[in-house]
C-alpha cells in the first residue's frame, strides 16, 4: 500500500463514528472484532461498497442502537458494526439474510459443543444437511 493509500485508508477510518481505539490505531477487545473490521475494509477496497456507504450503515446501526434505550459506552460498538456490515452485504446481494442465520447457528452450536479451553472450530460440528443427520 502506497502513503497516499495509507493516508486515505486512515482518513476514511478517523471519520467513522466512535471507532475505538488508541494510540497505535483501532483497538479490539476479541479477535472476532479484528475480523468483522478487516471484512468491511477488505470489501470496500475490493469496491462492493464505498466507504460513504459502509460508514452509512453503520451510523444507521448506532442511531437504532440509541432509539432503543442501548447504552453508548462503546462496549457494543463492534455487535453494531457486525450487524451493519450483515446488513450491507445482505443489501448488495453478496450473501443471503437465511445463509447468515444458518451460519451463526452453525457457529453457535460449535460453541456449545466445543469443550472448554479448546478453539472453536465450525468443521466440527455437522450440517443440518448430512446423511447422518437426515438418519436420525
Amino acid at each position: 500500500m502506497n502513503q497516499r493509500d495509507r493516508s486515505s485508508e486512515t482518513e476514511s477510518l478517523g471519520a467513522l463514528p466512535r471507532l475505538p481505539r488508541d494510540e497505535d490505531g483501532p483497538a479490539f477487545a476479541e479477535p472476532w472484532q479484528a475480523q468483522a473490521f478487516a471484512l468491511a475494509v477488505q470489501l470496500s477496497h475490493q469496491g462492493y461498497f464505498t466507504w460513504k456507504e459502509w460508514a452509512g450503515a453503520l451510523a444507521e446501526e448506532l442511531t437504532a442502537a440509541t432509539n432503543r434505550g442501548e447504552s453508548d459506552d462503546g462496549s457494543h460498538y463492534y455487535e453494531h458494526w457486525l450487524a451493519a456490515l450483515e446488513r450491507l452485504v445482505s443489501a448488495k446481494g453478496l450473501s443471503q439474510p437465511a445463509a447468515l442465520v444458518a451460519r451463526k447457528e452453525a457457529w453457535a452450536e460449535a460453541y456449545r459443543c466445543t469443550p472448554h479451553g479448546k478453539p472453536v472450530e465450525l468443521a466440527s460440528v455437522a450440517s443440518p444437511n448430512t446423511q447422518e443427520n437426515k438418519k436420525q
